[in-house]
């Protein structure tokens, strides 16, 4: 979740140096932290700041979880400051590279919606859509606003609707049709003398910030814990009391599998799966003051690295590699 408070409401510059420090204190989080604090630089008007952390981001040894994430919001900074051959330069690479994370697609495809380049928005949207959504039965809630910035777009545009519109209206969860939402004429009612054009404007703009504050305050996924192999094994011979709760390797994975679509099957939304480490395992115990070998701390620590941003997304988008990090392809994997 980026900040979307207004400036004169909070120091955004002082929040984004506490998070750089917090960063330092915690490399494992420092991208989700630094990505954080860039859009605090961004709301204060710096943005040549802004671009500095991202660079940073970009530069890192470590490698990141989420690179094209980074460039995407790089190049939306950079457009808005007057760089916008760069911007340009960096979208296209996003979209040549065809990244299998939906967000990177809706930043740079709303960047060039914001600056009137509604054909290539369009273009942008639809492509992540082709690559994200084709003969998937039912689209993951991260691919939602795809589907919506297809449609506003479109919409704009005076395309006839197709069946990715209707669907994207379908999964709306706004009282408000999406036509409605995205009719272009919207504007013109703003300066209407006629109540009843005006009460349904209000009644309009009431529902997309009802759907914004929702898409805000969407809670951290329902995340289950996921050892890697030479992890697992570490931390049963470290603690041998857990053995029974993990009796092998290939049972944790069956299990974290079977569990997810028990979870699913019972209309549980927005699953994920985190990876626990010992080091932080054992940081986080000694945190709650209580021995890593107690099995009630797991779930605990579970949640707590979701809410850190932890969480990937389960089942993993189509084509992506299996969660269990066996470089296969998750339909190959565990999602046979």
């Amino acid at each position: 979740m980026r900040p979307d408070t207004p400036a004169e409401n909070v120091d955004h510059t002082a929040e984004a140096a506490r998070l750089e420090r917090t960063a330092g204190l915690y490399p494992e989080d420092a991208e989700a932290l630094l990505l954080q604090a860039a859009a605090h630089l961004e709301l204060s008007g710096d943005r040549p700041a802004a671009t500095t952390l991202y660079d940073r981001l970009l530069s890192s040894a470590d490698g990141l979880e989420n690179p094209y994430l980074v460039r995407a919001l790089k190049a939306s900074n950079l457009w808005e400051y007057g760089h916008e051959a760069e911007a340009r330069a960096i979208i296209t690479g996003i979209r040549v590279a065809a990244p299998r994370d939906p967000a990177p697609w809706v930043i740079v495809a709303e960047s060039l919606e914001a600056h009137d380049e509604l054909e290539a928005a369009h273009e942008t949207f639809t492509e992540g859509a082709r690559l994200l959504l084709t003969d998937v039965a039912e689209p993951p809630y991260s691919t939602h606003p795809l589907l919506f910035g297809r449609h506003r777009v479109r919409r704009m545009l005076g395309v006839a609707h197709d069946d990715w519109d209707v669907l994207a209206d379908t999964l709306s969860s706004s009282p408000v049709p999406l036509d409605e939402l995205h009719d272009p004429k919207r504007v013109w009612s703003l300066g209407s003398d006629n109540p009843a054009e005006l009460q349904a404007e209000i009644s309009r703009l009431r529902a997309e910030l009802g759907t914004y504050r929702e898409a805000l305050s969407r809670p951290f996924p329902v995340a289950v814990l996921h050892w890697p192999a030479h992890e697992l094994a570490e931390l049963v011979a470290a603690y041998p009391a857990l053995a029974e709760e993990y009796p092998s390797h290939e049972a944790h994975l069956a299990t974290i599998e079977a569990s997810l679509r028990e979870l699913a099957s019972s209309g549980t939304p927005n699953l994920g799966i985190v990876t626990g480490t010992v080091p932080s395992y054992e940081a986080f115990a000694a945190s709650e003051g209580t021995s890593p070998s107690d099995t009630d701390l797991l779930p605990q620590y579970a949640t707590t690295l979701a809410a850190r941003g932890r969480a990937v997304e389960w089942p993993p988008q189509r084509g992506a590699a299996c969660w269990c990090g066996s470089g296969r392809g998750y339909e190959a994997c565990h999602g046979a």
